[in-house]
């Protein structure tokens, strides 16, 4: 069986107790780097996840006779591994277990609901900001290419009047959490999440 677990924004303590009977459970565990060091005491096969995502799954098909944790962060489903291994491997072979997403978190944390919001990412893409724009609540996944401060420049370039919020290290001891004018925005922040907030709407 092959289980792409949902591991949070990163506070083991935020994870499911499903996910944690299943790493328990597991022969195998396959991560990022960061993920996998969590666990040290794991005494099983650990394979480390890299951007051949198209190999991993080739490696996986190899694997469906054990038990294997796929560990992702946040949610699997929220511009995760998830979708990319539920398209090619059955649902008897494939479970995927939800986790809380960094956008979940950083909501709770400033007291903001998401009934009215639009969730996107910046992942190895160009987002169109126009379509963005027109949305009174964004939050955005960031990359390195396209993150806080790419994000205020095409705020400031259309001269809309927006809140960025913006969540670095989500969960962790290092947490930041920063209201800032697009004009405020800083060239560099950690592991982060934006929400693109109209309060004049």
């Amino acid at each position: 069986m092959i289980s792409v677990i949902g591991m949070g924004p990163g506070d083991a303590g935020l994870r499911t107790q499903t996910a944690q009977t299943l790493i328990s459970q597991a022969d195998v565990l396959v991560g990022w780097p960061r993920l996998l060091a969590d666990f040290p005491d794991f005494h099983g096969e650990k394979q480390v996840l890299n951007a051949d995502i198209d190999g991993l799954i080739h490696w996986l098909h190899t694997k469906t006779d054990q038990n294997v944790v796929v560990l992702a962060s946040g949610d699997p489903l929220l511009f995760g591994i998830g979708k990319r291994i539920a398209e090619h491997f059955p649902k008897q072979t494939c479970e995927i277990v939800p986790g809380i997403s960094s956008v979940q978190y950083l909501f709770s944390r400033v007291q903001l609901d998401m009934n009215d919001l639009y969730i996107t990412s910046s992942h190895g893409k160009q987002p169109d900001f126009d379509f963005i724009f027109q949305h009174d609540k964004v939050a955005m996944v960031t990359d390195k290419a396209i993150g806080p401060f790419q994000i205020g420049q095409e705020v400031l370039k259309r001269d809309l009047n927006r809140t960025l919020i913006i969540g670095e290290n989500l969960s962790y001891a290092d947490e930041r959490i920063h209201f800032l004018q697009p004009e405020q925005v800083q060239r560099d922040y950690d592991m982060n999440v934006v929400v693109i907030l109209n309060e004049r709407q």
